[in-house]
């Protein structure tokens, strides 16, 4: 298998199937032992980076407010 100048590889169509991986697929790389696997997941990866965050402000101004602040003016 050769991996492309963008980083990118094909998965065989047989460890596809085996996965039970589609087009438009979420999967994830984790690592055991200095080994890596592939696995299917059932959300996208930048839910789960930002899921602990959901819900915790405090801040008791608008989203236009918010994003007023975040413009230059």
């Amino acid at each position: 298998m050769r991996v492309t100048t963008k980083g990118q590889v094909t998965i065989p169509r047989d460890v596809r199937e085996a996965l039970g991986i589609a087009p438009e697929s979420e999967i994830d790389f984790v690592e055991d032992e200095g080994r890596f696997y592939i696995v299917r997941t059932n959300e996208p990866n930048i839910t789960r980076k930002f899921k602990k965050f959901r819900g915790i402000t405090t801040v008791k101004m608008s989203t236009d407010e918010i994003m007023s602040l975040t413009r230059e003016s």
